[in-house]
C-alpha cells in the first residue's frame, strides 16, 4: 500500500509539472547584424541604357530576391525564339518532381515531332528516348522534336501543352506573354519579353535546381554515343560560374539568351534579347553578368528549416518547440555601401497546441531603416498534440517506467 502511495504521488507530481497554462506574449528580438544599401525593387526600376546594349531588350535580375539591377524595354513584346522552351522545360521538370514520369520513362517519337525542322536530334517514330536523353537535347542543342515528344506525351497533343505553358506564364505573372508553340519556331502571335523570360528563368532555377545537371553540360552524347551533343550556349564554356540557361534564335527573332551564373553564393540571369549576332548576343550577356558580380553581393542570414528560436506553447503535451525559417533569407547589397540591417524576431501571441509541423507562429523581418527589405515566415519544426489526460497519463507512465528501469 505504501508502495502504491509514493508512485501514485509520484505520478500526481510529475502530471502537475507536465500541464503549461501560461500565456504568450509577442516577442520583439533586434540585433544589428552587417552592413547593408536599400536596393532596387521593381517598383522603382528605372529603365536605362547605361551598358550601351545593342540588343533590343535586356534584363538582370538577383535570382533567389528577383530583384531587377538593370533594365532596358524590359516590358517589349518581342519573339522569344527557342527560349520559349524554358517553359517547356519548368513543365517537364514539374512532371518529373511530381511523380507523373521519371528520367527513364520511355517517350515515343510521333510523325509530328518527327517533322519539326530547326535544331532536332532527328527522331524517328520508330524510336524511344528516356526524359534523362530527352532534357540533354533539349537543354544543350535545343531540340525541337524531343521538346514536341515530350509536349505529346505530359498533355496529350502540343496544343493541349502549349495552354498548360500560357496557364502557368499567367500563374508567374508573365503579362507580357502569349505562347503559340512549345519549341519556338516564329509564329504570329508567339510573343514574350526580357522580364518574362526572366520570372520563367528564375521560376526553373529556384524550384527544379537539378535542371542545371542539363544546362551546364558542354558536350555529351545520346543513343550509345552514336549522336554527339554540343552546348549552344558557349557561356558554360567561357563564363566562369555559368549555370545555364537557354538560347534562341530565328531571321525574325533575331538572337536571344537567358543566362545564368553563381558566384560566391550570388545568383544572377541576364536576358538578352534581339541581340543584331549571335557574338553580340554572349558579350552583352557576359557584360550584363559582370555589371551584377561587381557590384552587388548576397548576404545569407539562413537557410530553410534553421531554427530561430524556441517558444512556448500552452495546453500542449511539450511545453516549447523550435521554429525554423520557411525558406532560405537573403539580402541583396549593394558593394561599398555603409549601414546596418536590424533583425526583428516576432512570434504569435498565445501559441496553443494543437500545433502542425509547418504552422506560421511568427515571422523575421529585415529592415534597413524604417524599410522592410526581406520578410520570412517562422514555423514549427514539428508536430505538437495537444494535452489530454490519456496522452498526458502515457507519457508520464513512459517517463515514470524509465525511471524505474
Amino acid at each position: 500500500m505504501k508502495n502504491k502511495t509514493i508512485i501514485l504521488s509520484i505520478i500526481f507530481i510529475m502530471l502537475a509539472s507536465t500541464i503549461s497554462f501560461a500565456t504568450d506574449s509577442v516577442y520583439v528580438w533586434s540585433n544589428n547584424v552587417t552592413p547593408n544599401n536599400t536596393i532596387q525593387t521593381v517598383s522603382d526600376v528605372k529603365e536605362d541604357n547605361s551598358l550601351n546594349l545593342e540588343s533590343g531588350a535586356a534584363i538582370l535580375i538577383e535570382q533567389s530576391t528577383g530583384k531587377i539591377l538593370y533594365a532596358h524595354n524590359i516590358h517589349e513584346q518581342l519573339r522569344p525564339a527557342s527560349v520559349t522552351k524554358i517553359m517547356s522545360i519548368l513543365l517537364i521538370m514539374e512532371a518529373l518532381d511530381g511523380g507523373k514520369i521519371t528520367l527513364d520513362t520511355q517517350i515515343p517519337c510521333s510523325e509530328n515531332a518527327h517533322s519539326m525542322g530547326g535544331s532536332q536530334i532527328w527522331l524517328d517514330t520508330t524510336e524511344m528516348l528516356t526524359v534523362q536523353d530527352m532534357l540533354k537535347s533539349i537543354c544543350v542543342v535545343s531540340a525541337n522534336d524531343c521538346v514536341v515528344a515530350m509536349a505529346e506525351y505530359l498533355a496529350g497533343s502540343e496544343e493541349a501543352f502549349v495552354q498548360m505553358m500560357n496557364a502557368k506564364a499567367k500563374q508567374l505573372g508573365m503579362n507580357d506573354t502569349t505562347f503559340k508553340n512549345c519549341h519556338g519556331i516564329d509564329e504570329d502571335g508567339h510573343v514574350t519579353s526580357a522580364n518574362d523570360i526572366a520570372l520563367m528563368s528564375r521560376e526553373l532555377l529556384n524550384n527544379h535546381p537539378d535542371i542545371t545537371k542539363y544546362t551546364t553540360i558542354w558536350m555529351d552524347s545520346i543513343r550509345d554515343g552514336k549522336s554527339e551533343l554540343v552546348n549552344t550556349n558557349k557561356l558554360i564554356r567561357n563564363y566562369t560560374g555559368a549555370t545555364g540557361l537557354k538560347t534562341g534564335s530565328t531571321s525574325l527573332a533575331l538572337y536571344n539568351l537567358s543566362a545564368s551564373a553563381t558566384r560566391d553564393g550570388l545568383s544572377l540571369i541576364g536576358v538578352i534579347m534581339k541581340a543584331p549576332t549571335t557574338k553580340v548576343r554572349f558579350s552583352e550577356a557576359t557584360k550584363l553578368l559582370d555589371y551584377g558580380f561587381a557590384n552587388y553581393t548576397c548576404k545569407s542570414f539562413g537557410n530553410k528549416g534553421d531554427i530561430i528560436q524556441t517558444v512556448d506553447v500552452n495546453k500542449g503535451i511539450e511545453a516549447q518547440v523550435n521554429v525554423v525559417l520557411d525558406d532560405n533569407a537573403s539580402v541583396l547589397i549593394k558593394k561599398g555601401d555603409n549601414g546596418n540591417i536590424n533583425q526583428n524576431i516576432i512570434i504569435n501571441e498565445n501559441i496553443t497546441a494543437p500545433i502542425q509541423a509547418g504552422d506560421i507562429l511568427g515571422k523575421i523581418q529585415y529592415k534597413s531603416g524604417e524599410n522592410v527589405i526581406l520578410e520570412k515566415n517562422l514555423v514549427a519544426e514539428k508536430n505538437v498534440a495537444k494535452s489530454t489526460m490519456w496522452n498526458i497519463t502515457t507519457s508520464i507512465y513512459e517517463k515514470w517506467f524509465r525511471m524505474c528501469r
